[in-house]
């Protein structure tokens, strides 16, 4: 009997000797260099460990996913691991994965909306960025701001309207309180209107605001704003055009054409930046009532009409 208790005592301590170094084995394997030969972005789903497992070894960043989920059972006190798209490092341990699984930031994916851009052109833009979900939701126009917005896999893109319809608002409201006093705007509707011809009207930064006192000062006078986005956006139904304005455009009768119409037209044709936004609200202190391209993408600008007429007299000869 007194042998047998020494037999068992031995084969125990034997077991547990075995035990330990398989585990030693085991974590040690789950802290040695992973295979993947280059940083990945990994989706990583739902379903369990199991699943995760597969996918990795799918992925090709794991050997062994049965030791993955060993590894995931013994540390799972440290945490759940989340189903994200996160970006795993090339050579990254099983225990560098389990980490980044549990406490790493997911991808970030970028979506850019542009200066300029008209609602049709935003929806367009949504329908064709991958990784987000779900339908693009109406969007009214001049009514997102144009930003670099963040997201991460699988976010929706009514999200991404509601967060820029936001961020318009705010800087929209701001712009407006902090506005010029006398202004010949009524409200910042009529602001984003505005902001939205000047944005269609210049990519010359520094000619922003004189842009706008220009307007400003035909809106004061009662003149029309002349201006060929607007005309351009009613031609094109909304979407910019790809051919120069004809006589025939000119002469359309329609809401948005400043040439036939005084005052704002009813409402943007475009997203404006905060750039524009701020030109608006505080306009350049101006007497030009009169402006044309001259040729190096900016404008010459004039205060009475022979002075313009011969601007425009110099732009033709530029473009024959």
């Amino acid at each position: 009997m007194r042998r047998f208790l020494k037999l068992m005592v031995v084969a125990l301590a034997l077991l547990a000797v075995a035990g330990g170094a398989a585990a030693w084995f085991a974590w040690r394997e789950a802290s040695a260099p992973g295979p993947l030969a280059e940083q990945a972005n990994i989706v990583i789903p739902r379903g369990g460990v199991e699943a995760i497992a597969a996918t990795l070894a799918e992925r090709g960043a794991v050997n062994s996913p049965r030791l993955f989920a060993l590894a995931a059972l013994a540390t799972r006190g440290e945490g759940p691991l989340r189903a994200a798209e996160f970006t795993i490092p090339a050579g990254a341990s099983i225990r560098d994965i389990l980490s980044i699984l549990r406490q790493g930031r997911p991808v970030q994916r970028r979506l850019t909306i542009a200066e300029g851009l008209t609602a049709r052109q935003v929806a367009a833009l949504l329908e064709r960025t991958e990784g987000l979900s779900g339908e693009v939701p109406t969007i009214n126009e001049g009514a997102l701001l144009p930003e670099t917005y963040s997201f991460t896999l699988n976010d929706s893109r009514a999200a991404i309207v509601r967060r820029a319809t936001t961020a318009m608002d705010a800087a929209l409201e701001e712009a407006w309180n902090d506005r010029a006093p006398n202004l010949p705007l009524n409200s910042a509707r009529e602001a984003l209107i505005l902001a939205s011809i000047v944005e269609r009207e210049t990519g010359v930064a520094a000619e922003r605001g004189r842009v706008a006192g220009v307007f400003i000062n035909r809106l004061r006078r009662g003149m029309p704003l002349q201006s060929d986005p607007t005309v351009a956006y009613g031609a094109g139904n909304g979407m910019p055009m790809d051919r120069p304005l004809s006589r025939a455009d000119l002469d359309q009768q329609h809401p948005y054409n400043t040439y036939r119409n005084r005052g704002l037209p009813p409402g943007p044709i475009a997203m404006p930046g905060r750039a524009s936004i701020e030109a608006v609200t505080r306009p350049e202190a101006t007497d030009f009532i009169y402006f044309v391209a001259d040729g190096t993408g900016g404008h010459a600008f004039a205060r009475t009409l022979e002075e313009h007429n011969r601007n425009v007299a110099r732009w033709r000869a530029l473009n024959r």
